[in-house]
């Protein structure tokens, strides 16, 4: 897991005044259509700030749906990269609660109105990122789609968590600023 995630979580007792298990309890009373709507609720009835509450709900809703068992499918064998991947979507539920995360059987689509982000474990040692940036050009580092075709402009490949970089974040920001 993500540090940055892990110290939060660690200080969401103390910051909100219950545990992430205690706010999982809570949040399985409720029934909420949209991501949006259960992170209002958390704001407004239970005074968190936007970004436990966000958290709270993406891990939530990670944890309890069957998207979750896709996942756990695409990265056995691959487990080695499940970091890079938690890292990722530690990122990507920061840009906005307007992403949706939609697992597949072999890749996970990170959608705005569209998608913009599409992860895909494509070896036991690689993670696919293909992004939709168009009329921006490559690089030795943001290639062409290779096997993602149409579905998307550019990918990166990941090795590592330290993959999930400064210069990664920035063309995650920007595929999801340009996605509207």
């Amino acid at each position: 897991m993500d540090k940055a995630l892990q110290t939060m979580i660690d200080n969401m007792p103390e910051k909100t005044g219950k545990s992430l298990e205690e706010w999982f309890a809570i949040l399985k009373t409720k029934s909420f259509e949209k991501h949006s709507e259960a992170v209002k609720y958390l704001k407004t009835e239970h005074q968190v700030t936007h970004g436990f509450a966000n958290t709270i709900v993406s891990l939530s809703k990670a944890k309890d749906s069957p998207e979750a068992d896709l996942v756990s499918e695409q990265y056995k064998g691959k487990e080695v990269l499940f970091p890079i991947y938690e890292k990722l979507l530690a990122y990507i539920n920061t840009l906005g609660n307007d992403v949706t995360i939609t697992a597949k059987k072999s890749s996970v689509s990170i959608i705005r109105k569209r998608q913009f982000i599409l992860i895909k474990p494509a070896t036991k040692t690689r993670i696919d990122l293909g992004f939709k940036l168009k009329d921006k050009p490559t690089t030795a580092r943001l290639g062409n789609s290779g096997p993602f075709g149409t579905m998307c402009t550019h990918r990166v490949q990941l090795h590592e968590v330290s993959d999930v970089d400064e210069e990664l974040k920035s063309w995650i920001k920007e595929a999801y600023d340009k996605s509207v």
